[in-house]
């Protein structure tokens, strides 16, 4: 499936903390009417309040679809805090979240939880936001374009190398002069599923040194921890000696180094909206029904192809929502869903669903009841 490619990144003007409580604006006549073409999307305008919450790794874009929903349907009021995927889910399965962003699917031991929530149904995974992962890092003055093997970064990440110019980063960049100063390994200090993938990612590209498996909560030892996505940018960002991993909006945003990664052509692989996108492309759906998982290749092969990529998905149920919720949660997810929806990401460092994609979720939010 192809990944339509997107635009430059822009600066980033929305706030760094997320917790959107706004009702409305003065341009708030529904849109009618849609097509690919440009023109406005329509949009099915709900009432009420919802409340939702979890990954920070897609704030932005919720925020711009709350943003733009509200213009075009009065009298509603979103919430969302971005507290962290884990966070999120607890609060979905705590019935406290009317649904919940996830940088992971439902794990098999969360899904009855979240289903018990969800009368007569079940808890979906809709891919909605795709976010390729950058290794970032601040080696110093002078210190930049480096580049790591899968290998190399998982004996970073679990404290194998400990130093700059340890033998193994300088065999990836022997024209580098990299400092002799210890390396501080920045992780999420919070349950994350950028930690999930990110430590997916190792244990599928580097079994035999990173041996921890993947999980939200960070498992290795040592490093240095800091609050969701933010926290991880502005640490590095501030830390000489620092390496650690953000979703690139973050990396953007922070203006900070990100490192060429080898994929699984033997390629360095440069983090691009062309390169994220070839990765997303070979991904493959493997839930059931309107469940839309999907799996990714880490070891992809496609030339050119950046393998470090997540998607964040809306946790929400397929029956079971509260009558005065139901209308305003397919509102804003079918917006978010549609290609005026998807495109309005392209300059926030955010890549849009692959179409094929893209319409089984648009498919999956008409369904819900």
């Amino acid at each position: 499936m192809k990944l339509q490619r997107y635009g430059t990144i822009a600066c980033l003007a929305l706030a760094a903390t997320l917790g959107l409580s706004a009702c409305g604006s003065d341009n708030n006549e529904p849109t009618s009417g849609a097509s690919a073409s440009g023109s406005a999307a329509a949009v099915d305008c709900g009432t009420g309040t919802v409340n939702a919450q979890g990954s920070s790794a897609q704030k932005n874009a919720m925020a711009e679809w709350i943003k733009a929903y509200q213009q075009k349907c009065a009298g509603t009021t979103i919430n969302y805090e971005g507290t962290g995927s884990g966070a999120g889910i607890q609060a979905f399965i705590a019935g406290t979240a009317d649904f919940a962003g996830s940088d992971s699917a439902l794990k098999p031991e969360e899904q009855p939880q979240a289903d018990a929530k969800c009368a007569g149904g079940k808890a979906l995974n809709l891919p909605m936001v795709i976010g390729p992962v950058a290794v970032v890092y601040n080696a110093g003055s002078g210190v930049d374009n480096l580049q790591f093997k899968p290998a190399t970064l998982a004996k970073i990440f679990a404290g194998k190398v400990t130093k700059w110019d340890d033998a193994a980063i300088k065999a990836d960049n022997p024209t580098a002069k990299l400092p002799s100063a210890p390396i501080q390994a920045v992780h999420r200090s919070d349950e994350s599923g950028t930690t999930d993938n990110f430590t997916k990612y190792l244990s599928k590209t580097a079994e035999s040194d990173w041996t921890l498996g993947n999980a939200k909560a960070w498992k290795a030892p040592g490093g240095v921890g800091a609050a969701k996505s933010d926290g991880v940018a502005s640490k590095v960002k501030s830390t000489v000696g620092t390496i650690s991993y953000v979703e690139w909006s973050y990396a953007e945003n922070s203006g900070l180094n990100k490192a060429k990664v080898q994929n699984g052509a033997g390629e360095w692989a440069e983090l691009t909206a062309e390169s994220a996108g070839k990765t997303i492309a070979g991904a493959k759906i493997e839930g059931q029904g309107d469940d839309l998982k999907l799996s990714i290749d880490y070891n992809t092969k496609e030339a050119g192809a950046y393998p470090i990529v997540l998607t964040t998905y809306e946790i929400v149920c397929s029956k079971g929502l509260a009558a005065d919720k139901l209308k305003l949660v397919k509102g804003l997810l079918g917006y978010a869903a549609s290609t005026e929806g998807q495109t309005s990401l392209t300059d926030l460092g955010y890549a849009p669903l692959p179409e094929t994609v893209r319409t089984k979720v648009e498919t999956a939010v008409k369904n819900l009841s």
